[in-house]
């Protein structure tokens, strides 16, 4: 089942006209309303539309308590509810939702299915109101979500792996086991046909003692999205920019940089950019990519935003990945 990448991100928040500024202030995006048949029209729901690059965020929320939207807010606070799946037309959504249900997804509505938890994937063809007539922009600062982070509670990781491959037609591509200190955590990465999606799953060691992975699960209420992933061609700039408009990120200890040249030799971007700006950076066969992480905003402190720059690196780093969950274990010690 072949989809061409993530059409757009579905927030589901208290306040959309709040998060919309947000993105505008400190990311850059464009936000304007969206047309009323790009979404269901119910009275008390606002529905904006945040766009740089290939990206489009649509924001969400209700003024009926009794509203889908608010019920999500309740249940997880702010956060993903929908990843819409970019298809060729609506026919074809149509057809790609027939074909997973098919295969054991649960049907929401005409091309809705159930996916993780209560985040909802949506096929979506690119004459979707919504999406008609958008032209990616290039020059944009972020250029499109390379990837989803989906945290499932202990014990729930191969069934979602299962579930992505035989309803969503997804490959696993990668999987890790992941120590850090006396907690540790499962990894596993799956990506649609031609690797348009990609979704990394993560799921905690109930063996071990608890950690971030149990912490978010807790604050979120379950299964949902720990962070989106922005591609950007220009990481260093990205930082640099950002950083100026007040988005504040996850810091690395000098010793990462200090072990560089032994662990990689070297890199694409001056390792002295990279130990300025906090930039984490491992290769694979294809070449580099590089990764930094933004400090959680989230009242409940559970979803964050991750900036990548690939220079031929088609997978992961599992250097970067360890050092992420580091980064976030100072996070969680300073603010305890």
């Amino acid at each position: 089942m072949t989809v061409h990448g993530i059409a757009y991100v579905e927030f589901h928040c208290e306040d959309a006209h709040k998060y919309a500024a947000a993105l505008r202030a400190d990311y850059g995006f464009t936000v304007a309303e969206p047309a009323p048949a790009a979404g269901p029209v119910r009275p008390g729901l606002t529905r904006l539309t945040a766009r740089q690059g290939g990206i489009t965020v649509v924001l969400c929320s209700a003024a009926d308590p009794g509203d889908p939207v608010s019920a999500f807010v309740g249940r997880h606070g702010d956060g993903v509810a929908v990843l819409a799946l970019s298809c060729e037309d609506t026919a074809d959504a149509l057809a790609r939702t027939e074909a997973a249900v098919r295969r054991g997804a649960v049907r929401i509505d005409a091309t809705t299915v159930a996916g993780y938890g209560d985040l909802a994937l949506r096929f979506v063809g690119r004459d979707d109101p919504l999406l008609a007539g958008f032209e990616p922009d290039p020059s944009a600062l972020l250029q499109e979500v390379d990837h989803v982070a989906v945290c499932v509670p202990a014990g729930e990781l191969a069934a979602a792996v299962r579930y992505s491959r035989e309803a969503l037609g997804f490959s696993a591509i990668f999987s890790e086991y992941l120590e850090i200190g006396a907690q540790a955590m499962n990894s596993e990465v799956v990506q649609s046909p031609g690797g348009g999606v990609t979704l990394t799953l993560l799921e905690p060691d109930a063996a071990r003692e608890p950690g971030q992975i149990d912490g978010f699960l807790d604050a979120h209420g379950g299964t949902g999205v720990q962070h989106l992933a922005f591609r950007t061609d220009d990481i260093a700039g990205a930082v640099r920019t950002l950083s100026g408009r007040g988005v504040t990120f996850l810091t690395t200890p000098g010793s990462y940089y200090d072990a560089l040249p032994e662990r990689l030799g070297g890199t694409s971007i001056a390792a002295g950019v990279l130990r300025e700006l906090n930039l984490l950076v491992d290769q694979d066969h294809g070449g580099q990519l590089f990764q930094i992480f933004t400090r959680s905003t989230h009242p409940r402190n559970t979803l964050f935003l991750e900036l990548i720059e690939r220079r031929g690196a088609g997978t992961f780093g599992s250097a970067n990945i360890k050092a992420l969950y580091e980064a976030v274990e100072r996070e969680r010690a300073d603010t305890a």
